[in-house]
């Protein structure tokens, strides 16, 4: 199986200092959404419909540091999660966060791998 890297999320404690400190140093764009306590992030140049237009790119959100996202967290792309729980499971991970609905977009969840990281699963709605 083959899992893109497709987003990341950044905790933060102080939304004002972490959101200036991205948008001052790397130039990121970060957008509050409208219905989500989440800020939306382009790392570069976006297509209309907000995706990455160019190789190399990708996009990702920043979040008030809770539980599961105390540090950064890398998401990848998957086809079926609830599959893909289960393979981590057999292999020595954790489900941290089951499968949940984001808006109609599609749909996430948190594992812990075999060393103890908190990764992302997406997967887009259908």
């Amino acid at each position: 199986m083959s899992a893109r890297v497709v987003h990341f999320e950044v905790p933060f404690d102080d939304p004002d200092r972490a959101l200036g400190f991205y948008r001052e140093v790397f130039g990121w764009e970060i957008q509050s959404m409208a219905g989500f306590d989440y800020n939306s992030v382009s790392t570069g140049p976006i297509t209309e419909e907000g995706m990455p237009s160019e190789p190399g790119f990708i996009g990702g959100g920043m979040l008030r540091r809770q539980d599961p996202v105390r540090s950064p967290v890398i998401t990848l792309d998957v086809g079926d999660i609830e599959t893909t729980l289960a393979d981590v499971e057999k292999n020595g991970g954790s489900t941290v966060q089951g499968k949940e609905a984001v808006g109609d977009m599609g749909f996430s969840a948190y594992f812990t791998d075999s060393e103890g990281n908190v990764m992302g699963l997406w997967e887009t709605a259908r």
